[in-house]
């Protein structure tokens, strides 16, 4: 019995964020026990028309919910948390995290009338969670946001150790800086392997502190007294926030914070102790016209040029409390996130137009560690194994690279992908088999019924358009009453395009007398006929193919 339990291996399979920035969700797995590290969402591609958000395909925890222990949160960010409220409702189980991050994660659950079914843990560092035959230690680091936390998970096969996203910040603006002792000892007992943070792992040196932004911030307030400062930022950098409202007080400025998310995030930091507000600074919306505009600063969402945030609103104009004016300063303290470059361009040059000066260089600082910093926990942690995490496939390449750099052997280091099985123990470790692993399209309230095959005719009905042809047959003889007749969106202007709808309303009429005088009544074959003599039609005079859909009626 025991020589058996002594042949199992640890099997980590990522269920989702290996091949792009986003929908981060790992299951450990080890005999009848599966802990689950993270379950964010990602944000729908170009072509995923009218998708909200995407969420990671679960079905494999789903087919062994018996062994589920818990969802084990590293931070507070979208794409770490963001899919919980989907999935905790097909799979029930505690969430263990540190105290903002529960505060986050509330919030969600509340929305979704889900906060007195799931149950929650809030997790000091330090501490030890045993979850089925594994435990897990949370470990202090630094990011973006506060109270993000490392895993050393203790499994019979070995200590693997998941940084969560991480930087390495010496002088934080907000509580003790990364727990580098811990990763030290951690490494004494010997680690079987290390999942690490490989965002920035293609930036050569260490990552700046966050109070480098504060420096740059207290320059542009100090010269820019008579402006009024808008500031957009991500609304989870808490600490930002703090830097913002520091100065602002110091400056004696009132403060507008504006945006859904940003609002919902600083109210819970504040609450929770997070951030620090002195009184009298912050002022409601409504009241800022009370307020000298140089005697004013906004904080708001939208700095990634998102069109429904309230930045963008504010530069196009359709912002019903804010306008624009050219004495304006705008501080954009982030940077694009890959993707992103296009829009944020437009929002900057809308802005410009408004004669706003916007300011957007050396105000942010990353959340992810570059390279220095990597090396550093590499050698600290000293693993067996190396599987860089988060992040596409070049990213993960760039952290092979250092680790191999660091000594390791190249057959040691896993550029594994969202579904793989790999099993390890302290002798081997080899990907065996694969998981069903996908993307799940939310959109407004459906979950998982737009797939695939929806989104196709949504690219048809925006790129070809939609005909439909709609007749009227009587009952029982199956003969013509009314139609065919065209109508016809998104494919031409009709007005412009007369010869044409004649041209394809002789060819249906002829269709339909073919088809009546060979006695043909079924509606499918009439259907398909109809669809098969316009899309012909269509084609050879425009090169297009738009939807074709035959309504049939009958009296």
């Amino acid at each position: 019995m025991k020589k058996e339990k002594q042949n199992k291996k640890l099997k980590v399979i990522p269920l989702g964020g290996l091949e792009q920035i986003g929908m981060n969700i790992t299951a450990f797995e080890y005999d009848d026990s599966i802990i689950v590290v993270d379950c964010g969402l990602s944000f729908p591609e170009d072509d995923m028309l009218g998708i909200d958000l995407v969420i990671p395909d679960v079905t494999y925890l789903k087919e062994n919910l018996d062994k589920v222990k818990g969802f084990f949160i590293t931070h507070g960010h979208e794409d770490h948390i963001g899919a919980l409220p989907y999935i905790l409702r097909e799979i029930n189980v505690p969430i263990y995290a540190t105290k903002l991050t529960i505060g986050i994660i509330d919030h969600k659950l509340e929305e979704h009338e889900l906060i007195r079914k799931v149950k929650r843990k809030i997790v000091k560092y330090g501490q030890h969670i045993n979850a089925g035959c594994f435990r897990v230690e949370f470990i202090k680091t630094n990011h973006s946001i506060q109270d993000a936390a490392a895993l050393a998970i203790y499994s019979p096969a070995g200590i693997v150790v998941h940084t969560g996203d991480f930087k390495v910040d010496y002088t934080p603006v907000f509580g003790d800086a990364i727990d580098l002792q811990r990763f030290g000892e951690i490494g004494k007992k010997g680690v079987l392997a290390l999942m690490c943070d490989s965002t920035n792992a293609e930036r050569p040196g260490f990552t700046m502190s966050e109070k480098t932004v504060g420096r740059a911030l207290e320059s542009i307030f100090e010269e820019h007294q008579n402006n009024r400062i808008i500031v957009a930022t991500f609304a989870s950098n808490v600490d930002r926030v703090q830097q913002i409202i520091n100065q602002a007080y110091k400056y004696g400025r009132k403060v507008v914070v504006e945006g859904r998310s940003m609002v919902n995030i600083i109210s819970t930091a504040t609450e929770l102790g997070y951030i620090s507000i002195p009184d009298n600074t912050l002022v409601d919306i409504e009241h800022l016209k009370n307020y000298p505009p140089e005697k004013t600063v906004l904080i708001t969402t939208g700095s990634q040029g998102e069109s429904m945030a309230a930045l963008s609103r504010m530069a196009n104009g359709t912002h019903r409390k804010v306008s624009i004016r050219p004495n304006d300063t705008i501080v954009f303290s982030s940077n694009p996130i890959p993707g992103n470059e296009k829009a944020v361009s437009k929002v900057i040059n809308d802005l410009s137009r408004k004669g706003a000066e916007v300011i957007f260089q050396d105000v942010h600082v990353s959340g992810h560690a570059c390279q220095e910093d990597i090396k550093l926990i590499y050698s600290l942690v000293r693993p067996k194994y190396a599987i860089p995490i988060h992040g596409e496939y070049k990213h993960r390449k760039a952290q092979a690279k250092i680790a191999q750099e660091l000594g390791m052997e190249k057959e040691n280091v896993f550029l594994i992908n969202s579904g793989d099985v790999l099993e390890l123990d302290d002798s081997s470790a080899r990907v065996n088999g694969k998981v069903h692993v996908g993307d799940v399209m939310v959109d407004g309230l459906g979950v998982g019924d737009v797939g695939n095959i929806v989104l196709r005719d949504r690219r048809i009905l925006a790129e070809e358009g939609i005909i439909v042809v709609v007749l009227t047959l009587e009952g029982g003889s199956g003969q013509v009453l009314a139609g065919p007749d065209i109508v016809s969106r998104g494919f031409v202007y009709v007005r412009d395009a007369g010869d044409l709808m004649d041209d394809a309303q002789a060819l249906l009429n002829s269709t339909m007398e073919h088809l009546m005088d060979n006695g043909v009544t079924d509606w499918g074959k009439i259907k398909q006929e109809i669809k098969d003599a316009l899309s012909s039609f269509v084609w050879k005079e425009t090169k297009r193919r738009p939807m074709i859909i035959p309504i049939i009626m009958e009296v």
